[in-house]
């Protein structure tokens, strides 16, 4: 068998397979580079991260409770979802007007 050293095969490896392996080599030296934390910094940081996601989730969760309330009262036509509607329209008018005037 008579094995060439030029040709489409060739053509193949180094431009599809060469990139991926230089591409792993390359990743391989830039994560011994890396100073990973130890394993309670770890711990910290992911209690920090959980703790945020259940106060952003609460507190997203009650702001979606109070507008969906308020848009079923002025659906319904009811004078304290329209009051309530109006005040949060009239409120975002007023915090638009303070960020933009700084």
């Amino acid at each position: 068998m008579v094995v060439r050293t030029t040709g489409k095969l060739e053509g193949f490896l180094t431009r599809v397979v060469e990139p991926i392996l230089r591409y792993f080599r390359e990743t391989r030296a830039e994560l011994r580079k890396v100073s990973w934390p130890s394993r309670q910094t770890a711990w910290n940081l992911t209690l920090i991260v959980l703790g945020a996601t259940v106060a952003m989730a609460i507190i997203l969760g009650a702001a979606d409770t109070v507008f969906a309330d308020i848009m079923r009262g002025i659906v319904n036509g009811d004078a304290a979802g329209i009051l309530a509607g109006a005040v949060v329209v009239i409120g975002g008018a007023v915090a638009v007007y303070f960020i933009q005037r700084e």
